[in-house]
């Protein structure tokens, strides 16, 4: 181990690492009770969701120590599960398009990568759009947090979102764990809100809303429903690009924000701020989506997480291989995933999401043309419960803004290009 993951070089050692690779385990192991709970919303097992979700992240997070020596951890997006199943699974279109959809995405990432056209992407989609695209999903994935906890819902009648029934015991124990993570948080425990979540469960026993195993151990449930249900024909209609830029813009950029920010805390920037063999960061990211895909998975990207175990020590990829082998051993205690209730997963969900809005404070208020796209997307985001009509409805705005105001040479003409194939993205949906 020393000689492969040249823990000397990196000036850390074996017990290092895997106290690192623990923690960033313990900060993200959130995701083996919220995201299979998200995508059982959506229609799919969840049993097979979630042997899913633990194999692809465990698949890639090793292949990322292995590949890159880097210690960074990848998951599957909690923006990329709540589009693919809230609002692709659940409005009506097939697993194998949607999976389509995220393979495709994954393919157009690979290409970005391997191509070497990364600062060409960068510099086409407009700063203003990526941060509020992610802003606005945070609020996508928060307004589903409420749902599930029972505090907001639907109401018929008057044909808009309210209160829920306030007295019933599920929303009682939601706002329990949302109180569990807000005080955890704010202590800054680590691991605070996987922390919060089996707090929450154990609560939820005496309530008679967790419902205990008949066995803790057993054997991880077959992902064949979820496998190779592919259709590439089918997700290259019109009317689907919005989302495949839903899939990718925030993953592109997701990922060269994290591999950046995660390595200047460990210090692993050179003297021009860049990160020697990014490329192969995004070599595995890129190759992690398009392969999630095939499995019906969401978005798998570099996780933000990693940080806690480069704040740990950690400096190699041996943090993140303790970390691949952690949620291996998740994979064999399935029941206990599974006996965490919605009212339990709910919080956390609420939490991830309002976090994501601090990104929105980055945007140039002082410019028209900047601000008012990106409020654009979160607005329709949010009211049309879409992160597609969102992204599309800002880039037809951010060009005719740009273009109208006489600013055309401040965006890449390809800009153009893509807001008429946004517009005829809506022009599809009028016609249904």
């Amino acid at each position: 181990m020393n000689r492969y993951f040249r823990l000397e070089e990196n000036h850390t050692n074996v017990k290092t690492e895997v106290i690192a690779g623990l923690t960033t385990f313990a900060t993200m192991a959130y995701i083996v009770a919220v995201v299979p709970a998200m995508l059982a919303e959506g229609g799919l097992p969840r049993g097979s969701a979630l042997s899913v979700v633990v194999l692809m992240t465990v698949i890639t997070t090793a292949a990322m120590a292995l590949y890159t020596n880097r210690p960074f951890a990848l998951g599957p997006g909690m923006g990329s599960v709540a589009i693919f199943s809230l609002t692709l699974l659940k409005g009506g279109v097939p697993l194998t398009v949607a999976s389509g959809i995220i393979v495709l995405s994954g393919l157009i990432f690979m290409a970005v990568s391997f191509l070497g056209v990364r600062d060409f992407i960068v510099k086409i989609i407009p700063p203003s759009v990526k941060i509020a695209l992610g802003a606005g999903i945070g609020l996508f994935i928060s307004c589903i947090g409420f749902r599930q906890a029972g505090i907001i819902i639907a109401d018929a009648s008057k044909n808009v979102l309210s209160f829920g029934n306030l007295a019933q015991p599920k929303v009682a124990l939601a706002l329990i764990g949302f109180m569990l993570i807000l005080f955890f948080e704010s202590r800054k425990v680590k691991g605070g809100i996987i922390l919060s979540i089996i707090l929450t469960t154990l609560i939820g026993i005496p309530m008679g809303i967790t419902k205990i195993p008949s066995s803790i151990i057993t054997i991880p449930e077959s992902i064949a429903p979820l496998a190779f249900k592919v259709d590439l024909l089918g997700a290259m209609k019109v009317q689907y690009l919005p989302f495949l830029l839903a899939f990718f813009i925030p993953d592109f950029f997701s990922t060269l924000g994290t591999v950046l920010g995660v390595g200047a805390l460990g210090g692993f920037l050179d003297e021009k701020g860049n990160l020697p063999g990014i490329e192969k960061c995004f070599y595995v990211d890129s190759c992690a989506t398009a392969f999630g895909g095939l499995f019906s998975c969401p978005v798998l990207t570099t996780y933000l997480e990693s940080s806690a175990g480069v704040a740990a020590g950690g400096r190699t990829g041996l943090t993140a291989l303790v970390t691949a082998c952690a949620f291996m051993v998740t994979f064999f205690f399935s029941p206990l995933a599974l006996m965490i209730p919605s009212a339990a997963a709910a919080p956390a969900l609420i939490y991830i999401g309002i976090t994501m809005l601090k990104s929105m404070a980055r945007i140039d208020y002082d410019d028209f043309t900047e601000y008012f796209p990106a409020f654009i997307c979160i607005v329709l985001t949010i009211f049309s419960f879409n992160s597609g009509n969102g992204v599309a409805a800002a880039l037809i705005t951010y060009a005719f803004l740009k273009l109208v105001s006489g600013r055309v040479h401040e965006v890449h003409w390809s800009l153009y290009v893509i807001a008429i194939l946004m517009a005829c993205y809506f022009y599809t949906l009028v016609g249904h």
